[in-house]
């Protein structure tokens, strides 16, 4: 079974910026066309990456604190789907460096979660708040990474 996360960011930009945004190397960016965007980085970095813009989103996860409910109106997700035979600790800091690309080059309100179910940060209004501290506590170079 494999394990995916996920970056939202709101807001109108294009797939194709926000790909160029978190992967900067015009060879590792992810290809395809509107819809979507994907490349394989399983052998290089450990992970799958889609592109994909949405509209009228919800996403309903949990927190330390209980449910959490956020409804975007328009923003664009990388989804990683992290090998399951590769070193999770390597592919997580690989996966992280892309986030915090993408989080660097743009002000946007963003989500970063795990399978969909758990927040593990929120970037509200400039202000980057964690969550499941003991995720980041296991991936310890990953929660340097990620200022918060």
């Amino acid at each position: 079974m494999a394990l995916e996360y996920r970056l939202i960011l709101t807001g109108d930009t294009s797939i194709d910026q926000v790909a160029e945004r978190a992967f900067p190397d015009a060879s590792e960016r992810p290809i395809g066309g509107p819809p979507r965007l994907t490349v394989d980085h399983r052998e290089s970095y450990g992970f799958i990456v889609t592109v994909l813009p949405g509209r009228d989103g919800y996403l309903d996860l949990e927190t330390d604190g209980g449910s959490w409910v956020w409804e975007p109106k328009s923003y664009v997700g990388i989804q990683f789907r992290l090998d399951k035979f590769a070193d999770l600790r390597w592919a997580v800091t690989n996966m992280l460096g892309v986030v915090r690309r993408a989080l660097d080059t743009g002000p946007e309100d963003a989500t970063f979660d795990f399978n969909g179910d758990i927040l593990l940060f929120a970037r509200l209004d400039g202000e980057l708040t964690k969550h499941r501290r003991t995720w980041w506590e296991h991936y310890s170079s990953g929660d340097r990474s990620i200022p918060g």
